[in-house]
């Protein structure tokens, strides 16, 4: 079986480390014999989204943002329909925001690509803590790091999780991301995927099934040293006494 991830924009959406969400999808897959072929579209590239399983949308500053909009905009209809066809896609901090109807910064607005039924407007307080969420698709916490001046407003979407620890999409709401068909779109970097291969395999989970039919289960991978870290960050921030000390000290 064989897998192919189409990386958008990694010359303009390259912070944070996301490139490693693609290493994760590849070495996932190949070490359970499975093959994963990577396309990178570069900025003006066309996109044959015919062609590919996974697409990930990673994050950027304001100015490489906003010259991402403007390529969404020539395939916005095929990404579109590469999603509502249950296409697989992570979109991370800067890419959930393209995903939605526009992102209001300081001085303009910028349209995204109105996939998700979401806006974004900035705020002066960047939102930057470890973060650990709870989500309906999984039985273990999602952790991560968030580091993003916009504040998401996701309507009626799904949200990717509860914010157990953190700030999350608004810094108020009490959630983080959204899910919607095959798309997990999140604020979380670190990058996301290694610390969490449970998400990992989902969403490697959910294209295979689309691209070969079935109800298709990776065999458990030996996640020993992964699970530790995950207990880790998810033990050191249920500590109620670590909590107070950090609301304190962020609200003093």
């Amino acid at each position: 079986m064989k897998l192919t991830i189409g990386h958008l924009y990694p010359d303009l959406l390259n912070l944070y480390g996301d490139r490693g969400n693609i290493q994760c999808f590849s070495k996932r897959l190949e070490w359970r014999g499975m093959e994963a072929e990577v396309i990178p579209f570069l900025s003006g590239d066309s996109i044959d989204f015919s062609r590919l399983d996974i697409v990930l949308l990673g994050g950027g500053s304001d100015r490489e943002q906003e010259l991402v909009c403007g390529y969404l905009q020539d395939i916005k209809e095929d990404f579109k329909n590469y999603v509502e066809n249950n296409g697989v896609v992570l979109a991370v901090c800067g890419g959930f925001q393209l995903l939605g109807k526009y992102y209001k910064t300081r001085d303009k607005l910028i349209e995204g690509a109105g996939i998700l039924d979401i806006t974004t407007e900035w705020e002066p307080e960047r939102l930057i803590r470890n973060i650990v969420l709870n989500s309906p698709l999984f039985d273990t916490p999602v952790v991560g790091f968030e580091n993003h001046g916009g504040r998401t407003h996701i309507g009626n979407h799904t949200p990717f999780g509860k914010v157990f620890y953190g700030l999350g999409n608004t810094g108020k709401s009490g959630y983080e991301g959204v899910i919607y068909k095959n798309v997990i779109a999140t604020y979380l970097h670190g990058p996301l995927l290694p610390k969490n291969p449970h998400v990992c395999d989902y969403l490697l989970e959910r294209a295979l099934q689309k691209k070969y039919g079935g109800d298709i289960k990776l065999e458990t991978l030996p996640d020993e040293l992964e699970h530790k870290a995950n207990r880790y960050i998810t033990d050191r921030y249920s500590d109620k006494k670590y909590v107070l000390k950090e609301t304190i000290k962020r609200y003093t």
